[in-house]
Order: structure tokens, then sequence, then C-alpha cells
């Protein structure tokens, strides 16, 4: 969640659901989210609040020095315009924050890394500045009328404790100074802060489409580079320093080059926009991901206990690997049974994918079809797609990639030098 700041205000995108997420990680969050769970009189609201947050029903969130705004809208769609406000600090106490960060570099340091450490807070409490709100201090106002508290100003309060999260300058600005005037205060007091982010204010994506602002033209795409980088060495002289695994080092960094020149190309793509993101891998989805790189035969043996694979299932589910990737690794491993519409779909589709008298004869068990008499098989994919497989020192090794219709599947080039050499 990123905002853009002009003159005295930063409005933020609204953010999607957050189902089952926490709404503060940093104990700057949890204070503030404490400061409206200790305030308000009715529960239930702020249990509201709460849903509504997680649901997504806020918008985009306007903080200016005293206030913040956005429109909440109820499960039925109706908005309101929810405020809560808190009261700026005077200028005699930034004088005094401003003189007391200025003696502690590491006070502008840690805000320059979106922390806001607790000595920072006790050295402000010191100079008689409370920075996070207490009891009574998050003001409501909202224009369905509640004189505490609401469902709506609760889900505006816990929106701004993600933002908290991610930049205290939000708290600081909502107080009455803005990061870059602050920074410019601090530098002409002589502050030397590590990093000062005192060039042209920048845009926020999300900002800038919620503003209207009007922005140069995108540069054009990079061009597509021959391939990734060359691969890292580490053979020195000097000896490995304990726990350090020099091949392991290497298969790791080839590998995040292969797979970042990979991103780069999907990423330059026409239509990459719209394709949907890939999900996370699993511990023993990355190993079989590694193992596909050809590492020194040590690595090899230590991604296949990580995979859960000896040496030859490892083999073969690289093999998968090649062939499609995370959904030929599915194929691979899953068997399951096929019922219901799935099943009448796939039986049509082998109903129809040979002319009369040239069907193979198929044994059918689960989503896997043996030709009956012939080293080959079919794989049915959850998404319907048709994987072949070829039997080799009696084991099933993949043969090919996905294809729609099963009778392209099995005619693919190595199931049918199998099937001619057997």
């Amino acid at each position: 969640m990123t905002g853009y700041e002009a003159q005295a205000e930063r409005t933020f995108a609204a953010v999607p659901p957050a189902h089952g997420k926490g709404f503060a990680g940093t104990w700057w969050g949890l204070a503030w989210l404490k400061a409206l769970e200790d305030a308000a009189l009715d529960a239930a609201q702020v249990k509201t609040g709460r849903r509504l947050a997680r649901a997504g029903a806020v918008g985009a969130v306007s903080v200016r020095p005293g206030r913040i705004t956005a429109v909440v809208h109820d499960p039925d769609r109706t908005a309101h315009r929810a405020d809560v406000l808190l009261s700026e600090l005077s200028g005699d106490q930034w004088d005094r924050f401003v003189a007391m960060a200025g003696e502690r570099a590491g006070h502008v340091a840690a805000l320059l890394d979106r922390e806001m450490p607790t000595h920072l807070v006790e050295d402000a409490a010191a100079a008689g500045i409370e920075l996070l709100p207490g009891l009574g201090d998050l003001e409501p106002e909202c224009d369905c009328g509640a004189w505490d508290h609401c469902g709506h100003t609760a889900a505006l309060c816990y929106q701004v404790a993600r933002l908290l999260d991610q930049d205290p300058f939000v708290l600081l600005l909502l107080r009455g100074r803005g990061e870059r005037g602050l920074l410019e205060e601090l530098r002409e007091r002589g502050a030397r802060p590590a990093r000062e982010s005192l060039g042209p204010a920048g845009v926020a994506a999300a900002g800038a489409f919620a503003a209207a602002v009007d922005l140069p033209p995108l540069p054009p795409l990079p061009e597509v580079p021959g391939g990734p980088g060359g691969a890292l060495s580490l053979d020195t002289v000097a000896p490995p320093a304990p726990g350090v695994d020099p091949a392991a080092l290497e298969c790791l960094a080839s590998a995040t080059a292969a797979e970042a020149y990979r991103l780069l190309v999907e990423a330059l793509r026409p239509g990459h926009g719209q394709q949907s993101c890939e999900g996370e891998l699993t511990i023993a989805q990355d190993a079989v991901r590694l193992a596909a790189g050809d590492p020194a035969r040590d690595v090899a043996e230590r991604l296949a206990r990580g995979s859960g694979r000896d040496r030859d299932g490892l083999s073969r589910a690289v093999a998968a690997w090649h062939h499609g990737g995370v959904a030929a690794l599915a194929v691979f491993d899953e068997e399951w049974r096929v019922e219901g519409e799935a099943l009448a779909r796939a039986r049509a589709a082998l109903e129809n994918a040979w002319d009369e008298g040239e069907r193979p004869s198929l044994q059918a068990r689960g989503n896997r079809w043996t030709v009956v008499g012939a080293p080959s098989q079919l794989r049915l994919g959850r998404d319907g797609r048709w994987w072949p497989y070829r039997k080799e020192r009696g084991r099933w090794v993949p043969a090919g990639g996905a294809a729609q219709h099963p009778a392209t599947a099995l005619a693919c080039p190595e199931l049918t030098v199998t099937d001619e050499a057997s």
C-alpha cells in the first residue's frame, strides 16, 4: 500500500479483501487498534468494523493533519462517509520532536526504514509529545448518525492500522507533519539521516489513477536478453566456512538467474497483465524445480530428500516438470477418482477421439487410462487436459506435454517410438 503526498494530504487506494489476515503486525499498529478497541462503547460495532475491513468494504483512505477519511460500504452496498479525528501536535511540540529526533540519528534512520522503534516513542513522551493515540483520542464522525464509533469508523481504523504497519509517517502526517516537510526540518536543524527522501515526491500508480494525475507515457519495454546470466563459480583456494556448501550455493544462484530470466520473458509477452498470478511453490515442488537445473550429484541427493522422493522418483518428477511445470508435476503425483461431470466429459472425449475401429483398448484406474497390450498411458489433469506416459523398467515416465484431446496426447512422438520398439 503506497500513497501520494500533495501538500499535506496522502491518499491510499482501496485494498482487496484480506480474509484470515491480521490488520496489524507491528507494535505501533497494534497500539493504534488498542486505542480504538478500548474506547469504543459498543464492542459489537468494533466487530462489525473488523468484518467490513476484512471484506474490502473500505474505499480509498485520505490522510491529512488531524483527520482520516474514507467511504465505507455496508454489505448491501450502501455508502457512508466515515471520518476519524486525532489532535494535531502544536508547533511547540513539533519543535521539541524535531530537536529530540535530530539528536539521535537512529530515530530518523528508523523512520526512513518505515519503522517506529519503542525508544523513539519513549523519548518523544519524555519530551511531552504523545505520538500514538491513547484512550479516547480517536474521535469518530460518520454520516450514518452514530455518536460513538460505528462499524464504518471502526472499519476505517482497522484499515489505517494496515497503513501504519507499512509506513509510520502516516501517523506523523495525521499528527500534523508530512514526510517531506518533516525531513526538511530535520535537515535544516543539522540532522544527517543515512538517506533522505527529499527528491521530487513520487506518485504511486493507484494514487495516480485515483487522483487523475497526468503522467508522462511509459518508456519502451526493454529488449529480452539472449539468456540468463552465466553460472556462478565459487571454486576458490580458501576453504568454505563451516556449514557453507559451495555446490548448493552455485545451484541456487544458477536457478535464480534462470527463474528471473523466465519471469522477465513472461512479463514482456503481450497479454501478460491479463494472466493470473502463479501460486507459491511448496517445498517439495521447489526441490523438483531446482533439480531440473541439473545440479551436482550431492546437491541432487539433497533435493531428492527435500522432495520426499528417491533419486529415481526425482528424475521422473523432473521429467514431468520439463513437460509442464507445476501442472505436469501434479498429474505425475496425483491419482484421483474421476466422477460426475468430469467423468462424463472424459468418456465423451475418449469416445470421439478416434474413428470407428481405431480406438485403442483402454483400462481405466482413477484418472489414468492404460493402453492394453502397450507401454502407454493417458493421465487426465484436473483442468481436463490429457498427458501421455510411457512405461520404462516397470515405472511410468512422463512422455510429453498436455493435449486437449486424448488421441493427440497418445500420438506424441515418444510414445510412438516406444510402442514401435516394443
